[in-house]
């Protein structure tokens, strides 16, 4: 089958030729399709450089030291804060902390906000497509703290059911709703706007897990109107072990702290410590000052790209891809039409296990993620195991896409022989 032509203009192989990884083979004959960049990204030769310079001329711990390395490694990294800050539009500086990750920016949340405001009397939202990060720190404190959960479903064509999510919001107050932006499993991409204003007409405050949306499409939290709003670098060709919280400021300044140490405090005695101002408060220690920078540089290579570019560019592949999908005989998705869904395909193939099949495509060059995707309930949902997943990203070619139909067929040849 001829691949098709991209509808805009975007010059793959310049954007592939920042990605030296992509450019080897797996196996003897076999090109490196790169296909699991929901689960991280590659990283640009950009971002790569930019962490290579900084431990060759620039590390020092940041603001404590007065000395010229100090006060460099302090002005790259909160350069880096800035660039986060404009890149999805928070009001401050100060409503940007860094963190670990997505995991740990929603663990934040849930172990200062919650902790200080939820108790056996109230209730909050999450939905049926969440992440585990999502639902195993709220499960923690619910323990502990006694407060119920109520799950948004699904529709049967993948969407967020947003008839019974209003349903919810009427019965009975909700003091937080917590949603993911865009499925990690479906590709869905949930009415984020929408779903903050009805929790907010109904008096409860808005979380955003962004870890699948931030890489992919323009953001701006202050249009969505989250409270809070969470994702990683490494998704979104940063580096691993760098993260961030958004939260409006007002929020932020009412929470307790949640770790103790250097940085996040103002003065300590041995009677007891007060401490730092914003965003200093919820960053104890010293951070990942390389991986800040590099968040940095990620930051800037994706918006010389232009977010909306890239948003455009995957849904001309997620477009190709559910066409070609749709040929496979056997192969079932679990994905929504367009235009609600990102470049995500996550599917079975006949009876074939999908960690067989994770292990077929890789054969063929193919890397794809096979498993629950830390999304067991809605796998449950779906009443099978597991699933595999291919996620397209901006260094992803429609070409590929022919790869892992070819690879597909090559699974059901060799099943079809035992």
């Amino acid at each position: 089958m001829t691949t098709s032509t991209p509808a805009i203009t975007w010059d793959i192989e310049a954007v592939r030729a920042d990605f030296p990884i992509l450019d080897q083979e797996v196996h003897p004959g076999k090109q490196l399709v790169f296909l699991d960049s929901a689960a991280s990204s590659q990283k640009p030769v950009q971002v790569i450089e930019s962490m290579n310079h900084y431990y060759r001329h620039t590390h020092a711990n940041v603001h404590r030291g007065v000395h010229v390395l100090s006060e460099a490694a302090t002005a790259l990294y909160e350069e880096s804060r800035g660039k986060v800050q404009k890149f999805i539009n928070a009001a401050s500086r100060k409503e940007i902390i860094f963190t670990r990750n997505t995991t740990e920016s929603m663990n934040l949340i849930v172990q200062t906000w919650g902790r200080a405001n939820l108790g056996p009397n109230d209730v909050i939202v999450l939905s049926v497509m969440e992440h585990h990060a999502n639902l195993t720190s709220w499960h923690i404190l619910q323990q502990e703290k006694g407060f119920r959960i109520r799950y948004v479903p699904i529709t049967p064509d993948f969407h967020l059911d947003m008839e019974a999510y209003q349903q919810i919001l009427r019965e009975e107050p909700i003091k937080a709703v917590s949603i993911m932006h865009v499925s990690n499993v479906m590709g869905t991409v949930n009415p984020m706007a929408e779903i903050a204003r009805l929790a907010h007409e109904a008096g409860a405050i808005v979380i955003g897990d962004g870890a699948q949306s931030v890489p992919h499409m323009p953001v701006d939290v202050q249009a969505l109107n989250v409270d809070f709003y969470a994702f990683s670098g490494h998704k979104m060709c940063g580096p691993t072990g760098v993260g961030i919280l958004y939260g409006k400021r007002a929020l932020l300044e009412a929470m307790p702290p949640w770790m103790g140490g250097g940085d996040m405090i103002r003065r300590v005695t041995l009677e007891g410590s007060t401490f730092n101002d914003l965003p200093y408060k919820f960053e104890a220690g010293t951070p990942a000052i390389a991986e800040g920078v590099g968040m940095g540089a990620a930051v800037d290579y994706l918006s010389a790209l232009g977010m909306e570019r890239i948003h455009a560019y995957e849904q001309e592949i997620a477009d190709y891809l559910h066409d070609r999908l749709a040929e496979v005989p056997g192969l079932r998705l679990f994905n929504p039409d367009a235009p609600h869904r990102s470049a995500v395909a996550t599917f079975t193939l006949d009876d074939i296990h999908a960690h067989d099949m994770a292990q077929i495509l890789d054969a063929e060059g193919v890397a794809v993620r096979a498993g629950h995707h830390c999304a067991m309930p809605l796998h449950q949902h779906f009443n099978v195991p597991a699933t595999s997943r291919a996620s397209f990203y901006l260094y992803n070619s429609l070409s590929e896409v022919d790869k892992l139909v070819e690879a597909l067929y090559a699974a059901k040849r060799r099943f079809s022989r035992k």
